[in-house]
């Protein structure tokens, strides 16, 4: 096998797994949407923003990051699974590289948050949250790249975490205390201005608050730093976690 067909049969393994999976597919988008629905519409009179920006629109792009960290960085708990059932073995006793099983994971894993956040996308845009008389396509492939890059390094993130843990225990645990941090100081459900300094310090850190930044400078024309700086971020942050990721699973086990 090529190591391109290889990474195609990895991505559309993790495709097939997906679509298989309906409470996963409900999940995936139900939570989405309560927050939308719930905080968007129960908290927006409590919540003073710009004028002109309801809270609804407001949390519209931090929610859809949030549905791509967490279908992200979860998805590492596959490689646990493979490695308990004896599937990873079987990969890596054939003549790909680990580097190719390593992006053939990303890239399905990734697809299939970036799927989830195009769903979340189009919501905010039928719910009003995001007023669709100002997106032209230039925003939709601006949306879309930011929302890959966001997706990327976070599958990377679930990646290492899994290929030096031996239990789907251990992981989620680790999960859960990474993924809270990261989505409440990242500004996706309140805006960072209104924080305590050291707040707004710890905020530089953490790489989704430049990819929900970057969504709404994008869709509300409302952001913290400029297109560039939020896309070279993410960018170079992506870049090192696929790296990381390579490394750690080039050295992991075939079994638990």
């Amino acid at each position: 096998m090529s190591e391109i067909g290889a990474i195609y049969t990895l991505w559309l393994r993790e495709m097939i797994r997906f679509v298989r999976s309906k409470s996963r597919i409900a999940g995936n988008f139900t939570m989405p949407f309560l927050w939308l629905a719930v905080m968007g519409t129960g908290l927006g009179a409590s919540i003073q923003l710009a004028e002109g920006v309801t809270y609804l629109s407001f949390i519209g792009p931090g929610v859809i990051g949030m549905s791509i960290l967490f279908s992200s960085i979860f998805s590492g708990v596959s490689v646990i699974w493979d490695r308990q059932f004896g599937f990873m073995k079987e990969i890596l006793v054939t003549p790909v590289s680990r580097t190719s099983i390593v992006i053939g994971k990303i890239a399905g894993s990734a697809t299939i948050s970036l799927i989830n956040g195009m769903v979340i996308l189009l919501l905010t845009l039928v719910l009003g949250a995001i007023p669709l008389s100002t997106i032209t396509l230039g925003h939709v492939i601006a949306s879309l790249v930011l929302m890959a890059l966001i997706a990327s390094a976070f599958v990377s993130i679930g990646l290492i975490i899994a290929s030096v843990l031996n239990n789907t225990e251990g992981f989620q645990l680790i999960m859960n205390l990474l993924v809270m941090p990261l989505f409440f100081i990242s500004g996706a459900v309140f805006p960072l201005d209104k924080v305590p300094d050291w707040m707004k310090g710890i905020s530089l850190i953490d790489p989704l608050m430049y990819g929900v930044d970057g969504l709404r400078g994008v869709l509300l024309g409302v952001s913290r730093f400029s297109f560039c700086v939020d896309l070279g971020v993410l960018a170079a942050f992506c870049a090192v976690m696929v790296m990381i990721a390579t490394y750690t699973f080039s050295r992991m086990k075939a079994t638990t």
